[in-house]
């Protein structure tokens, strides 16, 4: 069977090739990427819908806490301002999760032949598991759904390994997923800035301001 058979034909596996997945190829590459796309599609609309739920939290918090300095309330604002830096936090982590995701399926939808597997999914899965660890901590559910991801993606890079017979150099892949988590917590931290205030510690009119809106 040639390459191009084996990147692009959608034959479902036999029964053997199931049972013996770690063993033999388990499919053509091409329909199996494009599936390992939509679950990445899936999980970076799940992190939009967790970052849209924590931007309002950080709202409400931010307004709580411009009413407590307001009112003189120094130990409740206190509080309230450790808990919207927690969420800050976390909302942080979320996005620069999303965008490394994004940065992966962008990645695999350029891929166009079989050489093109190894050079990208090398790195891809060095990413997903710093993304995978990042938030398995704070989001349970999302550590289910990456550790699959990861998996489908690893059985994918050692299936293409075998049928072309490319050797994986894991030091450069290393490199490569660095650069992509530094890059993506880079924007994730401008983004940041742009979206949210600072947390006020004295009442003034940025206070005011951010207590009227």
């Amino acid at each position: 069977m040639s390459f191009a058979t084996k990147w692009i034909k959608s034959n479902e596996p036999g029964t053997g090739e199931k049972l013996h997945g770690t063993i033999k190829p388990a499919g053509p590459l091409k329909p199996r990427i494009e599936y390992a796309q939509r679950r990445l599609q899936m999980q970076i609309s799940s992190l939009d819908s967790i970052s849209h739920k924590m931007k309002e939290k950080d709202q409400t918090l931010f307004r709580k806490v411009v009413n407590a300095i307001q009112q003189h309330d120094t130990q409740y604002s206190s509080v309230l301002s450790n808990e919207l830096a927690q969420i800050r936090k976390m909302g942080k982590m979320v996005g620069h999760a999303r965008l490394a995701l994004e940065q992966i399926q962008i990645r695999l939808s350029t891929i166009s032949e079989l050489g093109d597997v190894v050079v990208t999914l090398s790195p891809a899965m060095a990413v997903v598991k710093n993304v995978r660890a990042g938030l398995s901590t704070m989001m349970p559910e999302v550590d289910n759904e990456m550790g699959e991801i990861s998996q489908m993606l690893g059985g994918i890079l050692v299936d293409a390994g075998q049928i072309g017979g490319y050797n994986i150099n894991f030091n450069s892949a290393n490199e490569e997923a660095t650069k992509i988590m530094e890059e993506a917590a880079s924007i994730a931290e401008n983004k940041m800035k742009d979206k949210f205030p600072d947390l006020p510690t004295t009442i003034d009119e940025e206070a005011a301001k951010g207590a009227a809106g």
